[in-house]
């Protein structure tokens, strides 16, 4: 009877445990659980911050907790107004959203512009801050801080840009071991990524930007002179920045020696022609 009741509270006791653990969600549970919140309530919603504090006690490892808290500040952070911006054709690589008539009957068109809170801007910053000093190599945190940064500073990404400049420094001088989501990204990752920040930068649209954009790319054509993508980003420079079809003919070229189905080369080119068959139209 004793060994009979010893048995009994051993399992009773096991059990216990067993539904407190289980009480505990998993990583994918939490994950889940602020995805379907984002899905109803968008990243700031009621209720997100609670799940996070508690993903986070949870798992402090879990990378995927710090990119969902850096969205809902950044989000929180984030209104939006209708700007009236006379004589501007594009702001920040968009169209206006509407056209309103002043009071001489001239069209001003308006655009959906970005405010940001700055204290909730700031803690952004700070959760992406925090991990890059942690995980200096790894590239995800900064495909969302410099983004981020871009839309933030509008027509002059300063910050941007300096940060983007200091990972090609990197690049150039120690050649680090970079890696995206936790896994071993080559000098091929580290191309695609730059590329695809400087085509955010280059959206921007600016005087600045643009050349921001041509600083970069001159800067990756000496480390990559094989990859056609960045002589494609200077000869888009001196076409759409500076209107000089001849500067942008050279780098188009270029890039069509290294790689002969470059596709934004070729359709670039062709634009070009077809501008020039139309100026001689006229």
């Amino acid at each position: 009877m004793k060994r009979y009741r010893l048995t009994l509270l051993l399992a009773v006791a096991l059990l216990a445990s067993g539904a407190a653990f289980a009480q505990e969600p998993t990583r994918e549970e939490y994950q889940a659980r602020y995805e379907r919140l984002v899905r109803n309530l968008g990243y700031d919603g009621v209720g997100i911050e609670t799940v996070l504090d508690r993903w986070a006690e949870a798992y402090p490892d879990d990378p995927a907790v710090y990119q969902a808290r850096f969205n809902y500040y950044l989000e929180k952070s984030r209104s939006t107004e209708m700007v009236p911006m006379p004589g501007m054709r594009r702001f920040m690589g968009k169209q206006p959203a509407l056209s309103l008539k002043d009071p001489e009957g001239g069209d001003v068109p308006y655009f959906e512009e970005d405010l940001y809170d700055e204290e909730n801007f700031g803690l952004a910053m700070r959760v992406l801050d925090q991990q890059i000093a942690a995980h200096p190599n790894e590239l995800r945190w900064y495909a969302l801080k410099i983004p981020a940064l871009c839309a933030y500073e509008k027509l002059s990404p300063d910050m941007a840009a300096a940060e983007l400049k200091s990972l090609i420094r990197r690049q150039s001088s120690s050649k680090p071991a970079w890696t995206l989501d936790g896994e071993p990204a080559d000098a091929e990752v580290f191309q695609q990524f730059v590329g695809e920040i400087c085509y955010n930068v280059f959206q921007t649209g600016s005087d600045i930007s643009y050349e921001y954009f041509r600083e970069v790319s001159e800067q990756m054509n000496k480390l990559f002179p094989k990859n056609p993508v960045f002589l494609d980003n200077i000869g888009s420079y001196w076409h759409v920045a500076r209107s000089n079809d001849k500067q942008a003919e050279k780098y188009y070229k270029k890039a069509l020696k290294i790689d002969p189905d470059d596709y934004a080369a070729t359709r670039n080119l062709q634009i070009i022609e077809r501008q020039r068959a139309q100026s001689k139209k006229k």
